[in-house]
C-alpha cells in the first residue's frame, strides 16, 4: 500500500463529539472526632426542631406577661371607675340629706336618689343607678344609718383584693391597705356625727 493510500475508517462514529458528563456527587460522612464536620440532614432537622421549641417557649412567656399586664391595667381602670361612681353615690346621699324639706333624713331606697318626690317637682340627686364596675352588677352593698334611719352609703360586694393600696385623698383614707373592695365604703355622715359605719357594722340588701 502506497503512502498516499489510506484505509477507510470502518467506524466514523468514533470521532463524533460526545456529551460531557459531570462526575457523580461524593457523599460525605461525618468522622467521629474530626473538626468542621458537615451536618447530616437528620442533625439539621434536630437543630431546627429545637429552635422552634425555644421560639414557641419564648412566645408563650411573652404572651403570658402581656396577659398579666393587660389584666392588671383593666383592673386598675375598674378601680378608678369604682372610686368615681362611689363618690357619685356619696354626693347624691349628701344632697338628699342636706337639701330635703323638713327634717334631714337619709333615703330609704337608692331609687329615691334618682327621683326625690319630697318636692312639688321631683328632684334628681343622681343621674341613674350605676352598676358596680368591679362586679358588673347593679346590686350594691348598702350601709344603713343607725336605728334604720335610711341608706347612708354604698360599697362593692366584690371580695377581691384591690390593686390600689395607698395614695388616696383624705375622704378615702380608710381605703388604704383594704383586703377587699367591700372595705371601700362610700358613706356620708353630717359633720359632728362621729365615725361613719362600715359594711361590717350595718349591712342591708339592695333595694
Amino acid at each position: 500500500m502506497s503512502a498516499t493510500e489510506r484505509k477507510p475508517i470502518s467506524n466514523p462514529a468514533f470521532f463524533a463529539r460526545r456529551p460531557l458528563t459531570c462526575p457523580p456527587k461524593v457523599q460525605l460522612r461525618r468522622v467521629p472526632g474530626s473538626k468542621n464536620q458537615a451536618l447530616t440532614p437528620v442533625a439539621q432537622k434536630g437543630f431546627t426542631y429545637l429552635g422552634l421549641m425555644i421560639l414557641v417557649a419564648v412566645m408563650g412567656m411573652a404572651l403570658a406577661a402581656f396577659g398579666t399586664i393587660y389584666s392588671q391595667s383593666a383592673q386598675r381602670d375598674k378601680e378608678a371607675e369604682l372610686l368615681f361612681v362611689g363618690e357619685q353615690f356619696r354626693d347624691a346621699i349628701q344632697s338628699y340629706y342636706v337639701k330635703g324639706p323638713g327634717a334631714r333624713v337619709y333615703p330609704k331606697k337608692l331609687d329615691y336618689l334618682v327621683e326625690d318626690k319630697r318636692f312639688p317637682m321631683p328632684v334628681r340627686h343622681l343621674r341613674r343607678i350605676y352598676a358596680d364596675p368591679i362586679t358588673g352588677s347593679p346590686a350594691w352593698g348598702l350601709v344603713e344609718a343607725p336605728d334604720g334611719g335610711g341608706i347612708m352609703g354604698v360599697y362593692s360586694r366584690s371580695p377581691e383584693k384591690p390593686i390600689k393600696q395607698g395614695n388616696f385623698p383624705a375622704k378615702q383614707a380608710s381605703f388604704e391597705d383594704a383586703d377587699s373592695y367591700a372595705k371601700w365604703t362610700f358613706t356620708y355622715s353630717p359633720p359632728g356625727a362621729g365615725p361613719t359605719a362600715g359594711p361590717n357594722v350595718a349591712q342591708a340588701p339592695i333595694r
